[in-house]
């Protein structure tokens, strides 16, 4: 092995340090378990050689189009736009918030309307009941058919599949039946010659107590229903337990104040 100054190849290790290498070569040589070591230290190095990741690039301030729920514009007035076009400029959850937020009205207004007319006695505080059951029942009927339009409207628009769920079939069903059960009250009340005169149409009330205690259950199980559809589950995260629970406190608020004799279960 050489150890001295290479003029044919001065780029060496050995032609730039000859003492150094010549000791190095001398130390292999006699030990080799000093290449061993070396090999190891090197090995260390590089196990423990960690490249510097570069700094994550800083988030771009948001602008003043940005809204706090969207992207940069959703909630800009257009130069050519009118102004009183802004108050129903739809937000980021506005199309997420509709549908759900129309129906739990709905139900809250079938909820109330039951609970006002629930304890009436007196022939005037029937009569008071009976409007004001009505006009309720109006209310949640408008929203109901709001939040079906609305998923209509949205499924047509993304081409999205029809009945894919039981969420959609109670759903159908229900409103079918709160539809039919909504014309056979108003008769009742407004119109009772179509049942062949007031008294015959005053027996029909308890099937119409009958048929809307029915319709609340079958609502229930409807909005049980949702929260098992994809949407609800995977975007929302909604709890099926919760609106277990939620359901059970309606039906605890609702249910014992039924009047038994008014159901025909009683003289």
């Amino acid at each position: 092995m050489a150890t001295g100054y290479s003029p044919a190849n001065p780029g060496t290790e050995i032609g730039r340090f000859p003492l150094v290498a010549a000791q190095t070569s001398r130390a292999v040589i006699a030990d080799p378990s000093y290449a061993i070591h070396e090999k190891v230290e090197q090995h260390k190095s590089l196990v423990h050689f960690r490249p510097q990741t570069p700094r994550r690039r800083a988030r771009a301030a948001p602008t003043e189009s940005e809204p706090l729920l969207g992207r940069p514009g959703d909630a800009t007035q257009k130069p050519d736009a009118p102004l009183f076009n802004n108050l129903p400029r739809p937000s980021a959850l506005q199309p997420l918030l509709s549908r759900p937020l129309l129906q739990s009205l709905g139900v809250f207004a079938v909820l109330q309307a039951i609970l006002l007319l629930q304890p009436t006695a007196t022939p005037s505080a029937k009569r008071a009941g009976q409007r004001g059951h009505a006009l309720l029942h109006l209310a949640s009927l408008s929203l109901f058919a709001a939040g079906a339009t609305v998923i209509q409207v949205n499924k047509h628009a993304h081409a999205l599949p029809h009945f894919h769920s039981l969420h959609a079939y109670l759903g159908v069903g229900t409103l079918g039946l709160l539809l039919l059960q909504y014309a056979f009250g108003f008769t009742i009340w407004a119109t009772p010659a179509v049942w062949g005169g007031e008294d015959k149409a005053k027996a029909l009330w308890k099937v119409h107590r009958w048929v809307g205690y029915a319709a609340l259950a079958l609502l229930l199980a409807t909005v049980a229903a949702a929260a098992e559809t994809d949407y609800a589950r995977d975007k929302w995260r909604v709890k099926l337990w919760a609106v277990l629970v939620a359901e059970g406190l309606i039906v605890a608020g609702v249910f014992p104040r039924v009047h038994l004799r008014k159901l025909g279960l009683r003289g």
